[in-house]
């Protein structure tokens, strides 16, 4: 454990300052014995002064203390809370694309929160209440069994008593308290989905449906949490009427005892002292108890998270890819998503280096999934794709990203600043070249007249710009990341035609010495490459350049070609 020093520390400063804080009735009743023992007074004052310094050296000590925990405590807590912050970051995203896809932001985000919180409020009652609580019902039964073994006895037995009910009473709540928060986490992903997506709310009509859907969301949470309350209620009522049967039973008891000269006045403190520390320590221990596990229930979630091993991990000893030449092949390749639908079914594609294909076909023929295997979103079912003779599932994914660049049909921005977003792929780039890469994608013209030029914040996703600015800020930040490998998937379709003609230049030069994969709906954008390949039901079924295909007059190509030369062929 990296934080033991600070831990020991909190631990046995609140350990020394709670049997500080039981032996200092012990000396009050001492006091008010020398009080009523009928002494004359000027006899008392030296002993009564004597016990009232140690007293004070009691209470200083617990003072001094607490305070010495104080300072560790948030030390260590704010220490250890930072630390699982990281250890949630890194975790959720060493998870798969597909895990992303699975699971709403909001949803995870709630996740982390609470799982942090948790760990904030678990930790706090440790330190603060139940360390306390068991130093005071150790030391006070030891002191109640000195002052009267009957005494002690029953108090006790019925601090055991209670625990145990508390104890069976919780593990009964559990399971609403995790069905509770199973309703909170279906709740926010409600407000997460609709929130993300308010446009479509407006202009799909679906305001008053999603608000029955979050409404119905929440009734169903009401219902839940209510429970979970008043359960809590009923124990309270449970648990103040047990206290009450303590208080009066133990002072009938000392009463008694006092008709018989076994008590004094000092006792009477003693023990009425000792029972209110006892009834606030329990009283809260139930709430405690419940508490915690309510805490339990709301990081269960992330701990799930945390331990699910992620779906695609780099194999023990991976090396990093080396790429030369960027020849790409797809061997024996079988594939299907978890549905059951096999996508690519012994496929078999051989990309030499520096070759510029495009890859067409109709929708759910394996395009896109062609695309998202030679990044390794998704492990293959079997066969091997190799890149420059390597095996991407033999390869640390961090280094096949970095030989690989994506321009994808919808790019996704940070809600940074341009300049960022266009540096992500190289933090390192100078200014230099970052404004060089922004000038080849043509943005730097836009980016201009914005008032505060490549400092401009973005937007959530990049939501202040339009389609075509965010995919010629995409293409910018694949223009300046330069890997051997450039996919392109559908980078041109959020463009007008003038900004198109000027983003094929861009692309032009991006090309030139790389291996090029891309997938386009518009044949016009892909004339001029080397090989056009179609796909369908996860087979090549057409291999070679334009001007061949389009001449075959069966094929799946001419025929697509044919639909869009009247819009553009002259």
């Amino acid at each position: 454990m990296r934080h033991k020093p600070s831990f020991f520390v909190v631990f046995f400063s609140m350990f020394v300052a709670s049997v500080l804080d039981v032996i200092r009735p012990l000396y009050y009743k001492q006091f008010f014995d020398l009080l009523s023992s009928g002494q004359p007074k000027n006899e008392l004052f030296g002993s009564l002064f004597s016990v009232l310094i140690i007293i004070a050296i009691l209470q200083f000590s617990f003072w001094l203390l607490r305070r010495v925990n104080n300072f560790f405590a948030n030390y260590f807590e704010a220490k250890i809370i930072a630390e699982l912050n990281d250890m949630c970051f890194a975790a959720l995203h060493r998870h798969s694309f597909n895990f992303f896809n699975n699971n709403f932001v909001g949803s995870l985000t709630k996740k982390v929160k609470w799982f942090v919180s948790s760990f904030e409020a678990i930790t706090d009652r440790l330190i603060w209440n139940i360390m306390p609580l068991f130093v005071n019902i150790i030391f006070i039964t030891i002191v109640l069994f000195r002052l009267n073994i009957w005494l002690g006895v029953a108090v006790f037995l019925w601090l055991i008593a209670f625990l145990v009910i508390n104890w069976l009473f919780t593990k009964f709540k559990l399971k609403y308290d995790l069905e509770r928060s199973e309703m909170e986490t279906k709740s926010t992903a409600i407000l997460a989905d609709t929130i993300t997506n308010n446009a479509n709310v407006k202009l799909f009509n679906g305001y008053q449906r999603e608000i029955k859907a979050y409404a119905a969301a929440n009734e169903a949470l009401r219902k839940i949490r209510r429970w979970t309350w008043d359960l809590g209620s009923i124990f309270d009522a449970v648990q103040g009427f047990l206290i009450i049967g303590l208080e009066l039973g133990v002072m009938f008891y000392a009463v008694t005892l006092w008709r018989q000269d076994a008590f004094t006045l000092g006792s009477f403190v003693l023990v009425q002292s000792y029972l209110n520390r006892i009834m606030s320590s329990i009283w809260d221990f139930g709430g405690i108890i419940r508490k915690t596990y309510e805490n339990l229930a709301d990081a269960e979630e992330m701990t799930v998270v945390l331990a699910t091993p992620p779906e695609i991990k780099d194999m023990a000893r991976a090396k990093d890819l080396q790429v030369a030449n960027g020849k790409i092949e797809f061997k024996n390749v079988d594939f299907g998503y978890l549905s059951g639908r096999k996508i690519l079914n012994d496929f078999n594609l051989i990309i030499p280096k520096r070759q510029r294909l495009a890859v067409i076909g109709p929708s759910g023929g394996g395009k896109t999934t062609l695309l998202k295997l030679i990044f390794r979103m998704h492990n293959i079912n079997g066969g091997k794709i190799l890149i420059d003779g390597q095996d991407v599932a033999k390869v640390t994914q961090e280094s096949l990203w970095q030989n690989v660049s994506l321009v994808p049909q919808e790019p996704m921005l940070f809600h940074r600043t341009l300049k960022d977003n266009i540096a992500y792929g190289r933090p390192e780039a100078t200014e230099e070249e970052i404004l060089a890469a922004a000038k080849a994608a043509h943005c730097h013209e836009f980016i201009s007249g914005l008032e505060y030029g490549y400092e401009t914040f973005v937007g959530e996703r990049g939501i202040k710009l339009s389609g075509g600015e965010r995919q010629r800020v995409a293409i910018a930040r694949a223009i300046l990341k330069d890997t051997p490998i450039l996919v392109l998937d559908e980078a041109t379709s959020s463009l007008d035609s003038e900004s198109e003609a000027l983003i094929q230049d861009a692309l032009n030069n991006l090309m030139k010495e790389k291996t090029v994969i891309v997938v386009a709906h518009r044949l016009s954008t892909i004339r001029k490459m080397d090989r056009i390949i179609v796909i369908d039901k996860g087979q090549v079924v057409e291999d070679d350049d334009h001007d061949a295909l389009a001449k075959n007059k069966e094929g799946i190509y001419a025929r697509l070609w044919k639909m869009q030369a009247g819009g553009f062929i002259k």
